[in-house]
């Protein structure tokens, strides 16, 4: 196994930072526009971040430069979350920054659930949850099939976990063997219902992923070193066995601003005029 890199005193200064930064923009888009979902979107962000600054193989200048096909392929199942996608590959530069404030518009190509036919750094059409992991596998057959390198990446929410296709995936994924496969569990505990324990419940949650063939990592979603020595973990077994991985991440939902933590209510809630002031003011307190 490769050896497991630590992120340095600057870089989890800079990630810290950044995590905040992109949660004030992500606010303000779903602000701008009244539509969206911050809860999950704040959860998942910095798995997002940590992944596409020091993880994937990325391709910025999109279908246009010798290293597409080399990229390392991303899905985002949970669709709904797609402000800190935009974001964060707004940040990494495959669009420019002042489109972001276009989120959800109609005519714009950042729509409320992200389309591959017209954005930047978009794999997948997402939005019907449960679907993600199915296309991460055909992706990831299809790049075998190619004898391409490329690892596919993909993020589940946890109340998507109830679908029935999703296991189904799972069982699909081990049986054919595809240690290109690494998912990614954005474990909030809460739906646009309440609780998930409540509605239907997840736990034994990594034994029922081992059950079906995978291999299993636990960590802080919020945790920067964890999040990072977990995917390098990853990619180290994926590419040491036959056989995928994933990592179920424990997060905060509505992570950075007070009055969203663990509210199953600002699932897909935008803030009025007075909580948008006082949750900037939480989140550059924090940068």
């Amino acid at each position: 196994m490769s050896e497991i890199k630590q992120l340095n005193d600057t870089e989890l200064k800079e990630l810290t930072g950044l995590s905040y930064k992109l949660r004030e923009k992500c606010l303000t888009m779903i602000h701008n526009v009244q539509s969206g979902h911050p809860g999950g979107t704040f959860s998942a962000l910095d798995l997002i971040l940590v992944l596409y600054k020091k993880i994937i193989s990325q391709c910025n200048e999109w279908t246009c430069s010798p290293q597409w096909d080399k990229r390392d392929r991303f899905v985002l199942s949970k669709g709904h979350a797609s402000a800190g996608l935009y974001a964060v590959l707004a940040e990494c530069g495959y669009f420019c920054d002042d489109e972001l404030m276009s989120f959800r518009k109609l005519g714009a190509r950042l729509q409320g659930h992200p389309s591959c036919n017209c954005v930047p750094g978009v794999e997948i059409p997402a939005g019907s949850l449960g679907q993600g992991l199915s296309m991460a596998n055909g992706i990831a057959l299809s790049l075998k099939l190619d004898k391409n390198p490329a690892k596919v990446f993909v993020m589940m929410g946890d109340g998507e976990l109830q679908e029935g296709q999703v296991w189904e995936a799972a069982m699909s994924c081990a049986h054919y063997k595809l240690n290109n496969v690494i998912a990614v569990i954005d474990r909030n505990r809460l739906q646009i219902d309440g609780c998930t324990e409540d509605i239907k419940a997840l736990e034994p949650l990594a034994d029922k992923w081992r059950a079906f063939g995978w291999d299993v990592l636990s960590v802080n979603g919020h945790d920067f070193q964890q999040i990072y020595q977990a995917y390098q973990v990853a990619v180290n077994i994926t590419n040491e066995k036959n056989k995928p991985i994933i990592i179920i991440a424990d997060t905060i939902k509505g992570k950075g601003v007070s009055f969203m933590e663990n509210n199953a209510g600002w699932h897909g809630k935008a803030t009025k005029e007075e909580e948008f002031t006082k949750a900037v003011e939480e989140l550059r307190g924090k940068c």
